[in-house]
């Protein structure tokens, strides 16, 4: 017989409180124009994007993050001091080491919590709010800080017409903390390694340090590839996540997906046959796409909006590099 003791935690978990921080500077389609040749109809069809924010040198990954961290803290009505664990989602921290959760737990005053950063993408959300769900069930932490931020200005090839227009900066946050009923369902994720090079870096360091090529590490990806995967494959992971939640889409409220395209978006909404009075999300037409920040900063705009209210069922899909994705159904704070 094992003499382990058993973990103490809460029945189930919920998101308790959200917050999103957009960079001041708003960068109109035109800007994009002056490198690449294109047009603002073209950004718009293709895209359904018309503004994004770009950060500032002071804009950095922690100090977005700490913006959107405190708002989250405080609509969830608990103290920093009570945060258990932070778990933060980027690609656009340049230092391999250490991890930027370990400074932004210090800045946000949450005392000596655990913390790390992990990379999915633009599924990297709804990773960290598994991983949450989990530590607050099983009792490591009570309180958790999850973050989804990116300053994918750095990593974009301002000449490179196919990705130049999409991304954006900014953080989204959330506090998962413990619940007496249901309110994050079980979690559909996983990867399509054989699908890697279809968004991807550039260079490598490694490469990028013994070369030093002219340009510095970008973000591509094959467009279209990327387009019928999403389309196709990621509405049904998005019926896999209602199913394993026991709802049908006539149960939503709101549906919030990955801000990556709104030709994506509109089309899962059409393939999954969501209903006329589900609130879909579609930030990306001034946010453009801001990867693992997108589905945090969505929701926030959401409810700050009164086009979701506290109490309703969303599902939340992400999908991107590796190939990788996750979705899920919440309960809104």
């Amino acid at each position: 017989m094992s003499k382990i003791k058993p973990s103490q935690g809460a029945p189930y978990a919920r998101i308790m409180g959200v917050g999103g921080y957009r960079p001041t500077r708003v960068v109109p389609n035109e800007v994009i124009l002056e490198t690449i040749d294109s047009s603002d109809e073209w950004i718009r069809s293709r895209s359904g994007i018309a503004t994004r924010h770009w950060a500032s040198e002071e804009e950095t990954v922690a100090a977005m993050s700490v913006e959107a961290s405190g708002k989250a803290i405080a609509d969830a009505g608990i103290t920093p001091e009570q945060i258990g664990a932070v778990i933060v989602s980027t690609v656009s921290h340049f230092k391999q080491t250490p991890a930027i959760a370990t400074e932004i737990a210090h800045l946000v005053g949450a005392g000596r919590p655990a913390a790390f950063d992990i990379s999915a993408g633009c599924a990297g959300f709804g990773y960290g709010l598994t991983l949450a769900k989990g530590m607050v069930v099983e009792g490591s932490a009570e309180y958790v800080l999850v973050i989804g931020v990116e300053r994918l200005s750095d990593l974009t090839d301002k000449e490179d017409r196919a990705t130049a227009f999409l991304f954006g900066d900014g953080a989204g946050a959330v506090i998962v903390g413990p619940s007496k009923v249901p309110a994050i369902g079980p979690t559909v994720w996983g990867s399509e390694g054989d699908k890697s090079e279809t968004i991807k870096q550039t260079v490598a360091w490694d490469e990028f340090h013994a070369e030093r090529p002219e340009k510095f590490p970008a973000i591509t990806q094959e467009g279209q590839a990327v387009f019928r995967w999403a389309v196709f494959e990621m509405a049904k992971v998005a019926q896999q996540a209602l199913d394993a939640a026991g709802i049908s889409p006539e149960d939503l409220d709101v549906f919030i997906p990955h801000q990556a395209n709104m030709r994506i978006i509109d089309s899962m909404v059409k393939t999954l046959k969501l209903p006329e009075n589900v609130t879909v999300a579609r930030d990306v037409e001034t946010t453009g796409n801001t990867s693992a920040a997108s589905i945090p900063l969505a929701m926030e705009r959401l409810l700050a909006t009164g086009q979701a209210k506290s109490g309703d069922t969303a599902l939340v899909i992400g999908f991107g590099a590796g190939l990788v994705y996750a979705a899920t159904v919440v309960t809104l704070p």
